[in-house]
C-alpha cells in the first residue's frame, strides 16, 4: 500500500476543480494548471479533498497511485504559495542582470555574455550575486534553475561558478611545491 497515495489532497476553499474525464483542471484566481492522469489512477472529489486510488493491485498501478497524488499536491502548493530556488553566483567579475522582460544576461568569465530566455510562468529576481527563480510549476522552476546552473557549475578549487544557495561545495587542496 502506498503511504503517499492514501493521504487526500486538501483543496483550499478559493480553488476551483474541474474534472474532464482523465484531466483535472485546478484554477485559483487568474492561474490555472492541469493534471493529466492518463487513466493510470482513479480519483474522486468530495468534501474539498481529492482522493486517489489505484485501478488494480498491480505494481505499476500502485506506483502511479502515489505519483499522481504527489503531482496533484505539487499543483495545489504551486497555485497557493508557489515554488522558488535560490542560486548564488561566486567569482570575480561574475554577474547577472535582467534585460527587457524575459532575458537574463549572465557574465560568467567567458569571452561573451550568455543570454538566457526566461520561459513563461517563471520569474527571475537578481539581487547582487543571488538569483531567485520563482514560479507555480515545481518541475519548471527546478529545470530553469538547473539550466542556469549548468552554464558554469562550481569548481572544487576556488568555488567559482553558480551553485544552489544550500549546496555545499567540497573544496580540494591546491598544488603544493616541493622543497
Amino acid at each position: 500500500m502506498s503511504r503517499v497515495g492514501k493521504k487526500p489532497v486538501v483543496i483550499p476553499a478559493d480553488m476551483k476543480i474541474e474534472i474532464n474525464g482523465k484531466l483535472i483542471v485546478f484554477s485559483r484566481g487568474k492561474k490555472s494548471a492541469t493534471l493529466d492522469t492518463q487513466d493510470n489512477v482513479s480519483f474522486t472529489f468530495e468534501n474539498n479533498s481529492l482522493i486517489f486510488s489505484p485501478l488494480s493491485e498491480s505494481r505499476q498501478d500502485r506506483a502511479s497511485w502515489g505519483t499522481y497524488r504527489a503531482l496533484a499536491q505539487s499543483v495545489v502548493t504551486g497555485l497557493v504559495s508557489g515554488f522558488e530556488k535560490k542560486l548564488e553566483i561566486n567569482g570575480v567579475g561574475y554577474k547577472a542582470a535582467i534585460k527587457g522582460a524575459s532575458l537574463l544576461e549572465l557574465q560568467l568569465g567567458y569571452s561573451h555574455p550568455i543570454n538566457f530566455t526566461i520561459p513563461a510562468g517563471i520569474e527571475v529576481i537578481v539581487d547582487k550575486n543571488i538569483l531567485v527563480v520563482k514560479g507555480s510549476d515545481k518541475q519548471l522552476v527546478g529545470q530553469v534553475a538547473a539550466n542556469i546552473r549548468s552554464y558554469r557549475e562550481p569548481e572544487p578549487y576556488k568555488g567559482k561558478g553558480i551553485k544552489y544557495s544550500d549546496e555545499k561545495i567540497i573544496r580540494k587542496a591546491g598544488k603544493t611545491s616541493k622543497k
